[in-house]
C-alpha cells in the first residue's frame, strides 16, 4: 500500500522535509538539532530520524539522558484508520506509540505500566511550525509536564 492509494498517509505530507528541533527541560532550552520526515517503501511509511545536527549543544547539556540519534518508523491500520509510530534512540529505548493527526493537532501517545507518555503539538497555519508538550505519567491516571518540543521547518 502507498501513500497515493490510501488517503489517511495523506496527511502525513505536512511532516515531510527537514526540521530544527528545540527543547526546553526544566527551564533550559536546547537548540541545534535537526529531524528528517521522508516517504520509504514506495510511500506506505514515513520515516522519522532526529539527529544532534551541526553542534553537539543539545546532546553536551542534555548528558546521558539524550535520545539522539532517534529513528521512527510511521504507518497505519487500513482496518481501523489508527497511525502508530514505532520509536527507537541512542539509549537503547524501544517504544511504540500511537498516533492521531487532525485539523493541525499532532498526538502521540503510549499506555504502559509504570511510565505512560503522552505527546500535543499544533501545526502552525502555514505548516512551518509544530509547537507541543511531552507529558509522562507513573500511573496512567496523574499526568506531569515532562518538556516542550518546537520544530520549525527549514525545507
Amino acid at each position: 500500500m502507498t501513500a497515493e492509494s490510501n488517503p489517511l498517509l495523506e496527511r502525513l505530507d505536512a511532516f515531510v522535509g527537514e526540521w530544527e528541533m528545540g527543547m526546553s527541560i526544566n527551564g533550559q532550552t536546547h537548540t541545534g538539532a535537526r529531524a528528517r520526515f521522508e516517504w520509504i517503501e514506495d510511500g506506505a511509511f514515513l520515516a522519522y530520524r532526529g539527529e544532534a545536527g551541526n553542534t553537539s549543544e543539545m546532546t553536551t547539556e542534555i548528558g546521558e539522558n539524550s535520545p539522539l540519534p532517534t529513528v521512527s518508523i510511521i504507518g497505519v491500520d487500513d482496518s481501523n484508520e489508527q497511525f502508530t509510530m514505532l520509536y527507537s534512540d541512542a539509549r537503547g529505548v524501544f517504544r511504540v506509540y500511537q498516533m492521531a493527526l487532525s485539523d493541525g493537532k499532532w498526538e502521540l501517545w503510549r499506555e504502559a505500566p509504570g511510565f505512560s507518555q503522552r505527546f500535543t503539538g499544533a501545526l502552525s497555519d502555514d505548516g512551518d511550525t509544530i509547537t507541543g508538550t511531552w507529558e509522562k505519567s507513573e500511573d496512567g491516571t496523574e499526568w506531569e509536564h515532562d518538556f516542550d518540543l518546537t520544530y520549525t521547518k527549514v525545507r
